[in-house]
C-alpha cells in the first residue's frame, strides 16, 4: 500500500520529501558503483606504479604492450557480451534519458565497467567520469525500476545519478549539479534541481569518506591577476575557442574515417597507436591528471609541455575516436591546464617575478572545457569548487565568454556529446510539449471515478448509464472488442433505437507519463485511454481523455 502511495506522490510534478530521499538513496547506489570502479583501477595499478596515473616509470617494454594486451582485452570482453551492447559514456546517457527516461542497459553498463577500468589501468587517455556518468545513471534507473517507480520519477532519479557520478570522480558537488542541468537535462526546474542536489551531495560526501577530500587542482597556486592581464586573457579565450573547435572537429573526423571497420579491429588500431605514444611520450600515458603534476612541476620547459601536449591530443583523439571506453571530461582538463601553462610563458612579461602559471593552467582548463562541451557555468563552477580561490572567478568568466562565443560564433561549433549523439543516430531533441508531460506521471491526471461493467448487452449497457451520474464515465468490456467508452450518442434522436455510441480504448501502463498517452492520441486528437496496474495489467485504474491533455499543455504548461 505504501508503495502505491509513493508511485502516486511521485506522479506529480512537485518537490517532495520521498522524492529527495530517494535521490539520496540514487546517490548512494551511484557512489557505491563509482568508489568501486576507483578503487579496482586503484588496485591493479598499485601492482605496477609507484604513484597512480604516472606511467613515466615503467620499464618500456611493458609501457608499450599493456594497451595493446589491454586493447585486445576491451575488444573480447564487449564481442562476448555483444557489440550491440557497446554504446556507452556520457552521450549514451543523454539518448536514454531524453528518450527513454533514463532506462539503461544492464550489458553496456557491465561494458562500460569492465571496459573503462582496463583501459584507465593501462594508461588509455580517457577519464574515470564517463564510466562513473554510465554507472550512475544505471544504479538509480535500476531503484527505480525496482520499485516500479513513474517514468518521469525515473527521469529524475537517473539524473541523481548523473550528478553523483560527477561528483563522485572529481569531488565537485556544485558543477555535478550544473553539468546535469546544462548538458545532460538542459533545463532548469526547482522540483528536479533539489534532489539532484542532495545526491550530488551524497556522491561527494560517500568519497570523500573513501579517498579524502584531496582534488587533482590541489597542487595548483593561485596567484591573483591584475587588470593589465584582462586583454590577453582575451587573447587566450580565443585560441581555446579555437583549439577546442578543431579538438572536436578532429575527433568527428577519426570517428567518422574509421567507421566502416567493426570494432574488433578499431580497439586493436587505438591499442597500437597508444604503445606507440606510450613508448615515445610516456608522459602522455594516463586520464589527464599526471599532466597536471607535469605542468606543476615544469612550468618553464616549454619544449617538454609542448611535446607532451602534442602526444596527450594525438592520444586522446584517437582513443575516443577509435571506442577506448572512458570519458573526454579528465583528458581535456589536462590538456587545458597544459596549454593555460604554455600560454603563461608570455604572460609573464605583463608580471614580472610573479609565479602565475598555475593560475593561467587553471584558466586554460576552465576555457578548453566550457567550449568544448557547451557547458560555460559547468566550467566555471569546476574551476571555483576545484581550485576554492574567488580571485579565479572574474579572470575564469573572462575566458570562459571569449573561449565559448569564438567557438559557437565564428566556429559554429557544438558540444561534443550532441556530435557524437548525430553521428551515431541517437535522438536526443523531443518537441517542448512531449518535454513538459515527460515531468507528470500518468496518475496524476487521471480519472479514477468511473464505473466497470463487464457486458456487451445493450440494454444492460442502457440501463447502467441511466443509472450513473453523466459526468462519470462507464467503461465496457467484452472479449471480442475490448475495453471501450460506453456514452450516449447525442445526435441519434430516435427513441427507440438506443443511442449509445462506443469509443475504443487503448491501454497504458500506469508507470508511463502524460508524454506516452500524448504520442498514442495525438494523431487523431481525440479519444482516451485506460490505465492499468502495471503489477496486474488486469486491474483498471483509471481513464484519461485527449482533452485532459490538452488542457495542460494550454493552461498548466507554465506549472511544469
Amino acid at each position: 500500500m505504501w508503495l502505491e502511495q509513493l508511485r502516486r506522490r511521485l506522479a506529480k510534478p512537485k518537490t517532495s520529501v520521498q522524492l529527495c530521499l530517494l535521490g539520496v538513496v540514487a546517490g548512494l547506489i551511484a557512489a557505491f558503483f563509482i568508489i568501486l570502479f576507483r578503487l579496482t583501477i586503484l588496485f591493479f595499478q598499485s601492482l605496477f606504479l609507484e604513484t597512480p596515473d604516472d606511467f613515466t616509470t615503467l620499464p618500456t617494454l611493458e609501457r608499450v604492450l599493456m594497451p595493446l594486451i589491454a586493447a585486445f582485452l576491451i575488444a573480447c570482453f564487449a564481442a562476448f557480451t555483444g557489440f550491440k551492447h557497446y554504446r556507452l559514456g556520457i552521450p549514451f546517457v543523454i539518448h536514454r534519458i531524453k528518450r527513454h527516461y533514463g532506462q539503461m542497459p544492464l550489458y553496456n553498463t557491465v561494458n562500460q565497467f569492465v571496459g573503462g577500468a582496463l583501459a584507465l589501468i593501462s594508461g588509455f587517455s580517457v577519464g574515470r567520469e564517463g564510466p562513473s556518468v554510465h554507472m550512475g545513471a544505471t544504479g538509480a534507473s535500476m531503484l527505480a525500476d525496482k520499485l516500479h517507480l513513474p517514468h518521469n520519477a525515473m527521469r529524475t532519479l537517473s539524473g541523481c545519478g548523473v550528478a553523483a557520478g560527477i561528483a563522485a570522480s572529481f569531488n565537485t558537488p556544485l558543477a555535478a549539479v550544473i553539468f546535469v542541468m546544462e548538458v545532460v537535462l538542459r533545463e532548469y526546474k526547482v522540483h528536479i534541481f533539489v534532489p539532484i542536489m542532495l545526491a550530488a551531495v551524497t556522491g561527494a560526501l560517500a568519497t570523500q569518506f573513501v579517498f579524502g577530500e584531496g582534488s587533482e587542482l590541489a597542487l595548483i597556486t593561485i596567484a591573483p591577476l591584475s587588470g593589465w592581464h584582462y586583454p590577453y586573457l582575451i587573447l587566450c579565450g580565443m585560441a581555446l575557442g579555437a583549439i577546442a573547435f578543431s579538438f572536436n572537429q578532429n575527433l568527428m573526423l577519426i570517428i567518422k574515417t574509421f567507421k566502416p571497420l567493426s570494432m574488433f579491429p578499431r580497439l586493436l588500431i587505438a591499442g597500437c597507436i597508444a604503445s606507440l605514444i606510450a613508448y615515445a611520450v610516456p608522459h602522455a600515458m594516463g586520464s589527464g591528471m599526471s599532466a597536471i603534476t607535469i605542468a606543476v612541476e615544469s612550468p618553464d620547459n616549454v619544449k617538454l609541455l609542448t611535446t607532451i601536449l602534442i602526444a596527450k591530443l594525438l592520444a586522446t583523439l584517437f582513443a575516443i575516436g577509435l571506442g577506448i571506453p572512458g570519458g573526454l571530461i579528465g583528458p581535456v582538463i589536462g590538456l587545458g591546464v597544459l596549454i593555460g601553462t604554455l600560454m603563461a610563458f608570455f604572460a609573464q612579461y605583463i608580471s614580472p617575478g610573479t609565479d602565475i602559471a598555475g593560475t593561467y593552467g587553471v584558466l586554460g582548463m576552465a576555457g578548453l572545457l566550457a567550449a568544448t562541451l557547451h557547458a560555460p557555468l559547468a566550467a566555471l563552477t569546476t574551476v571555483m569548487e576545484l581550485t576554492s580561490s574567488p580571485e579565479i572567478i572574474v579572470p575564469a568568466m573572462i575566458v570562459i565568454t571569449t573561449a565559448y562565443v569564438t567557438a559557437l560564433q565564428f566556429f559554429g561549433n557544438r558540444s561534443i556529446f550532441l556530435q557524437q549523439l548525430d553521428f551515431q543516430g541517437l535522438p536526443y531533441h523531443v518537441s517542448p510539449a512531449t518535454e513538459a508531460l515527460q515531468k507528470v506521471g500518468i496518475m496524476d491526471d487521471m480519472d479514477e471515478d468511473f464505473k466497470l461493467l463487464y457486458s456487451d448487452d445493450k440494454e444492460q449497457i442502457k440501463n447502467t448509464l441511466d443509472a450513473m451520474d453523466s459526468q462519470t464515465p462507464l467503461i465496457v468490456f467484452d472479449e471480442e472488442n475490448g475495453y471501450r467508452l460506453a456514452e450516449y450518442d447525442l445526435t441519434l434522436m430516435s427513441d427507440e433505437a438506443i443511442n449509445i455510441n462506443y469509443i475504443s480504448l487503448q491501454g497504458i501502463s500506469s508507470q508511463a507519463t502524460l508524454a506516452d498517452a500524448f504520442d498514442i492520441l495525438k494523431d487523431k486528437r481525440s479519444g482516451a485511454l485506460y490505465v492499468y496496474n502495471l503489477l496486474d495489467n488486469q486491474q483498471i485504474m483509471g481513464l484519461l481523455r485527449w482533452d485532459q491533455i490538452h488542457h495542460i499543455l494550454t493552461i498548466r504548461n507554465s506549472l511544469l
